[in-house]
């Protein structure tokens, strides 16, 4: 299919690249998410493709790579405009590879200056004085400080990025951006003129993100979490509309499959298992022992699903997550949980479930791939930051996919999905 692209997009992860589509859908524009880089033609024409990459935790050399060879392939279609998007609680290490990978494709795209704003006020992520605060608390005092791959212990976002990059790293703070788009266009300009490359943007609200959005209008490179992502349709002169998040009509059985362990997610799980729903927990430690734990939880869903969505769950409390980690260590607890959660989703799949929700970046990322899942088209908002999807497996079996961020989405999240299917 034949299809100029207005706005390319890099997404370090699977569930954060679906955010991203979904706030670019509710402001008015056509998307399609690749689960990579695409090797063949679109199936559907978008205005915005979301190139979904799982570079958040690998190695920093490679995540330039695989978001190098992403920019390649955007540029190819003629994308105007280069949006990466991260978390909007910044995940990285001390090491990236938020910097990394935006000097890297700052370079590539030979532009001298870029921004840096994860906030996403839709979510309770806000930036003010350059302090990321998630809720009422910074980032710092966040449950981010116990993520098991990339505890974020600094809410100064200044400091975060400056540690990370090479080039000056400034700021555009909330008196400025509340002044309007001239005077931060002015203040980009001051940044520059002082060898600022980097500038982190305070957002307060909705409003400050449209009040930036102007100001992005001929930028070459965007990096930001999905917020910034509602005031950039505009700029290429599109407005909202349903017809936007238009989806063909779901069908077939439903269920969940989660293994993150935020703690929105274990509220979900836990408000899903208490309205009645079917779940099965997943013992990672019988996982390492070699037992055929995911067959098993096959063999327990298949003859429930006729009845109603169904829950496999690794979601588990810190201190329980801690243990395993200290058993098996981080890496292979976590990659021993994937694979065995992607095996019962293509498992589920193949007796026909064609309504699943996964939660989790990691095991959305794992899923997916085990479905052989390479596109994705964008549909309505359940809660912000999280859509349904429609794509098709390796097999060809039409499903409708919501693939959600851990600390994302309502406690009865799990049930509000299906019923907006329904």
């Amino acid at each position: 299919m034949t299809n100029r692209i207005l706005l390319g997009c890099i997404a370090d992860d699977f569930t954060g690249a679906t955010d991203l589509a979904n706030n670019l859908v509710r402001a008015g524009m056509r998307v399609v998410q690749t689960i990579g880089v695409p090797e063949g033609p679109l199936d559907a024409a978008a205005d915005a493709v979301v190139v979904a990459l799982k570079s958040r935790t690998i190695p920093a050399f490679e995540a330039v790579i695989q978001s190098s060879a992403a920019l390649d392939w955007l540029q190819s279609q003629g994308a105007r405009q280069i949006y990466f998007k991260y978390c909007s609680t910044f995940d990285s290490t001390a090491h990236g590879n938020i910097g990394p990978v935006t000097e890297a494709l700052m370079d590539a795209l030979d532009t001298d200056f870029t921004i840096a704003t994860p906030a996403f006020p839709d979510n309770q992520r806000t930036v003010f004085k350059g302090h990321l605060f998630v809720g009422d608390v910074l980032l710092s005092d966040s449950g981010m400080r116990n993520h098991p791959l990339t505890p974020m212990t600094d809410a100064n976002l200044v400091r975060v990025m400056q540690a990370q990059c090479r080039r000056k790293v400034g700021l555009v703070d909330y008196k400025v951006v509340a002044a309007g788009p001239e005077a931060i266009t002015r203040r980009f300009a001051e940044l520059r003129a002082e060898g600022v490359g980097i500038a982190i943007v305070d957002a307060l609200g909705n409003e400050d993100l449209l009040r930036l959005g102007p100001a992005l209008k001929d930028m070459p490179l965007v990096t930001a979490g999905s917020g910034v992502a509602i005031a950039l349709p505009a700029n290429f002169g599109l407005a909202p509309s349903a017809a936007a998040a238009e989806l063909p009509r779901a069908s077939g059985m439903s269920a969940i499959v989660s293994g993150s362990c935020s703690v929105a997610t274990n509220r979900q799980v836990q408000e899903f298992i208490s309205a009645g729903g079917r779940a099965l927990a997943l013992e990672p430690l019988r996982i390492a022992a070699g037992e055929p734990v995911a067959q098993q939880a096959l063999a327990w869903a298949e003859p429930l699903l006729a009845q109603g969505p169904v829950l496999v769950y690794s979601t588990a409390e810190v201190q329980a997550v801690k243990a395993v980690q200290g058993r098996l260590g981080v890496a292979q607890a976590g990659a021993l949980v994937e694979r065995a959660l992607a095996e019962v989703a293509r498992g589920l799949v193949e007796v026909g479930v064609r309504r699943l929700v996964v939660a989790g970046g990691e095991t959305s990322g794992a899923c997916v791939q085990a479905l052989g899942v390479s596109q994705m088209q964008i549909g309505p908002q359940i809660d912000p930051g999280v859509p349904w999807c429609h794509a098709r497996t390796a097999a060809g079996a039409p499903i409708h996919l919501a693939l959600k961020s851990g600390n994302f989405g309502s406690d009865d999240f799990f049930t509000k999905a299906f019923g907006m299917l329904a």
